[in-house]
């Protein structure tokens, strides 16, 4: 193995290069094979969790990485502190306990036909219609009315909220730190528009998120103010973006594969199991980071002090030391359970049994409804995403 000063030296990969739908895995798989502690010099220098062990290790060793200083590669404007993801514990957890009640299995049930109705929604015209882009006609458009009916607001307000953090994502890619600020000022005026509705008591704590983070005590008294509006502003964007990229990953896939298509669609039990595999193969996360804590070693490579650390998801679950044949879909893979797709541990994404309802449901409906296929050639998301923001397909309703 090189000396960690040469490898801190060292530019294995350039986070900004081209990429096609399947380029990246095969880069990654590259070097993941020989550095999965990869080390790049764009954004001002980074190391990059590619291998599944390592990447698990940071992401559950709080006491030696944190999320509080930076959270994603490359690092943006900073707008203020948005609970939970950018507080460690004991802190976050004021903020996740109240999260985390709104996820419970009872509720996702709740939520299973509400997501039914605005997919079927937004899918049947396009059916219909037969040649369609599904990442910007549906993929783009399904999370804000789930978000709507998640988050108690209307489709309006939800589909501008989607509208300003996909440019906001937009910005963050090309490093224009100005419209970034802009933006997310924004994304905090709305939040507090939120808080304001709610403060005058229409929703109950008990039904109503943004409620019942006013609500709720800490310390003996109410959580700090800039604290819940910084809570709500994570809140309204994250989720966003993620499936919007992820859900055209999954029509890739199935438009390139005919035959798993026609066996889930004779199968559609088995179509739960489908996505946690599409989220293994298809994570789109490789920019989220942690820093470290001080001095340390991940891997056989020296990480000092106050160095971020990007989380490659999309690399990670795709290790051959975990996975067996990881570039492969397997709908009987005996140990899918071990992908990392929604992290793992203090940080670990609460709307996670929300999202697999959205990509089942979705799943469901457009293979119920139709066959289809590519028609033309998948247009990719950038750094720090990784995906699809074009998907261009062909409909045949059955």
């Amino acid at each position: 193995m090189e000396t960690s000063t040469s490898r801190r030296d060292a530019h294995d990969f350039d986070p900004h290069g081209p990429e096609t739908f399947d380029s990246a895995h095969a880069e990654f798989r590259e070097l993941r094979g020989r550095c999965p502690v990869a080390r790049s010099q764009e954004f001002g220098g980074f190391w990059a969790m590619l291998g599944y062990p390592e990447l698990l290790e940071v992401i559950t060793d709080i006491s030696r990485f944190t999320t509080s200083k930076q959270n994603a590669v490359p690092a943006f404007a900073f707008t203020g502190v948005r609970p939970p993801l950018h507080l460690d514990p004991p802190e976050h957890m004021a903020y996740r306990r109240v999260i985390n009640r709104f996820f419970t299995p009872p509720r996702m049930r709740a939520m299973e036909p509400k997501v039914r109705r605005a997919s079927a929604e937004l899918l049947g015209p396009l059916v219909e219609r037969g040649t369609v882009d599904i990442a910007l006609e549906y993929a783009q458009k399904l999370p804000a009315h789930v978000f709507a009916e998640f988050f108690n607001l209307s489709v309006e307000l939800s589909s501008e909220i989607k509208r300003v953090s996909g440019t906001y994502v937009d910005a963050i890619q090309i490093l224009d730190h100005e419209t970034v600020k802009s933006l997310s000022r924004r994304l905090y005026e709305i939040a507090q528009s939120i808080i304001d509705e709610r403060a005058s008591g229409k929703y109950s704590p008990e039904d109503d998120l943004t409620a019942a983070l006013l609500a709720a005590e800490y310390d003996g008294g109410p959580l700090p103010a800039p604290m819940v509006l910084g809570c709500v502003r994570q809140l309204i964007v994250t989720g966003m973006v993620a499936p919007s990229v992820f859900i055209g990953n999954m029509f890739v896939h199935l438009s390139r594969d005919p035959e798993l298509q026609a066996h889930l669609r004779a199968n559609p039990a088995k179509i739960p199991a489908a996505v946690e595999e599409f989220l293994r193969l298809y994570n789109p996360y490789r920019g989220m980071a942690r820093t470290a804590r001080h001095d340390t070693e991940v891997g056989g490579q020296e990480i000092l002090k106050d160095d971020p650390i990007a989380l490659v998801y999309t690399a990670a679950n795709r290790d051959p030391r975990v996975f067996e044949d990881p570039d492969e879909f397997r709908l009987d893979r005996p140990n899918i359970a071990d992908h990392i797709s929604f992290g793992r541990g203090t940080h670990s994404c609460p709307g996670a049994p929300l999202a697999r309802i959205m990509l089942a449901v979705t799943l469901e409906e457009a293979l119920s409804r139709s066959e289809f296929a590519l028609a033309g050639s998948p247009g990719m998301a950038k750094w720090a995403e990784w995906g699809t923001r074009s998907v261009p397909l062909e409909f045949i309703a059955i």
